[in-house]
């Protein structure tokens, strides 16, 4: 087919490319392609390093649990055989794991799966969504491709939630409110009081969509809010979304879940649900990795101390770094991070430039294993003293 397009004019693709638009959807045309990042393949291949140090996408640098591996490698040879579109035994193994009832638990192809269909069964043209800024672009974006309007609260000067603007926004009717806690890619903490002041803001007939991708980075913090308890005080509808892929390193598995308030939320999002979304490799590794809880306590520890290296560090060379309760730091590198994204690739080094209007200077960088962190902040000493001279 392509050898077949090079034949026609610049006119006629361009002629192409417009009725091709016409008959999408105008909310489909009006939306961003997602930007998921480079491969660190791709990096290596076009910069000819010899390590890439791949801090952009939040990953866990202890990989998965052994005990994940060795499950995987016992199931390979059911490949041939679909998974239990039900997913019923990971349901369960995570009902034990979260107290709550296997009929109130949705599983998704990783937790954006689940957004998606939040979207498309409870979204119509013109329905307000109120959600946070800076945040995870795919709460914006799935509510917009089903033609709702979306409103954003932006955090406060302090880079934490501004609970005020949140009362605020919350005091005329939507449909839907999504937030992630903590936030991503700020990393800021919603405490159990502005938690508890937002969802009493919440307008009624209204779906919560509380985004806890990094709940065991902060799970333990006295200040973070038990949302579960939280919300099942609650006469909402409401859904708590987690995910395998950040703190049990399974990110290339594709696994999230969602604990909703009631079966009938459940029922509701597998009408919308595709088909054995989650592939059966996936299950097999998500019920090893719950009943492997020391890793998941390495993995942390690991993380909260490079954290705590890497934020010193940053801070020290003047950087304005917020606060992170999460696997990533956000911080303002004072020029367009694109440009210096760009340059840190040279070094082998990739991270995530922040896009969202107010934004632009900022990047969040993933902690990695001490040597990739090594990497990067030696890179970037090293382009800010090249830069001095």
């Amino acid at each position: 087919m392509a050898s077949d397009l090079a034949v026609f004019d610049a006119a006629d693709v361009d002629t192409e490319k417009q009725g091709l638009r016409n008959l999408a959807r105008a909310a489909s045309r009006s939306l961003g392609v997602y930007n998921a990042g480079l491969s660190a393949d791709s990096v290596q291949q076009k910069y000819g390093v010899a390590h890439v140090a791949k801090l952009a996408s939040n990953e866990n640098p202890l990989g998965a649990s052994p005990q994940v591996v060795a499950a995987l490698q016992a199931d390979a040879c059911f490949s041939a055989v679909y998974s239990d579109a039900s997913s019923a035994a990971l349901r369960q193994a995570l009902a034990e794991h979260t107290g709550v009832g296997a009929d109130n638990i949705v599983v998704g192809n990783g937790s954006e799966d689940i957004l998606h269909m939040l979207a498309l069964a409870f979204l119509n043209p013109g329905d307000r969504v109120v959600t946070l800024m800076p945040s995870f672009g795919l709460h914006e974006i799935f509510p917009r491709m089903m033609g709702a309007d979306v409103t954003l609260v932006g955090v406060n000067a302090q880079r934490r939630f501004d609970v005020e603007a949140w009362e605020t926004a919350l005091s005329t009717p939507a449909k839907m409110v999504i937030f992630s806690n903590p936030s991503n890619p700020v990393g800021c903490m919603l405490d159990k009081q502005g938690f508890a002041r937002i969802i009493d803001a919440a307008p009624q007939d209204c779906l919560l969509a509380i985004d806890e991708a990094y709940f065991e980075y902060c799970e333990s913090d006295p200040d973070y809010p038990d949302s579960l308890r939280i919300l099942a005080q609650q006469p909402l509808p409401w859904i708590v979304l987690r995910t395998f892929s950040k703190a049990y390193g399974l990110a290339g598995l594709r696994v999230g879940y969602g604990l909703a308030s009631h079966p009938e939320l459940v029922n509701l999002l597998d009408r919308v649900r595709t088909p054995f979304n989650i592939n059966r490799c996936a299950q097999t590794a998500a019920v090893a990795a719950l009943q492997d809880k020391q890793h998941v306590i390495d993995s942390i520890a690991l993380t909260t101390a490079q954290r705590g290296m890497m934020a010193a560090e940053l801070a020290a060379l003047g950087f304005d770094v917020a606060p992170s309760y999460a696997n990533f730091l956000f911080f303002d590198c004072g020029r367009p991070s694109g440009e210096l994204a760009r340059r840190l690739l040279t070094y082998g080094v990739i991270i995530k430039p922040w896009r969202e209007t107010g934004y632009e200077n900022w990047i969040r960088v993933s902690v990695g294993n001490e040597q990739d962190n090594r990497q990067f902040m030696d890179s970037l000493k090293q382009i800010l003293a090249a830069e001095a001279v």
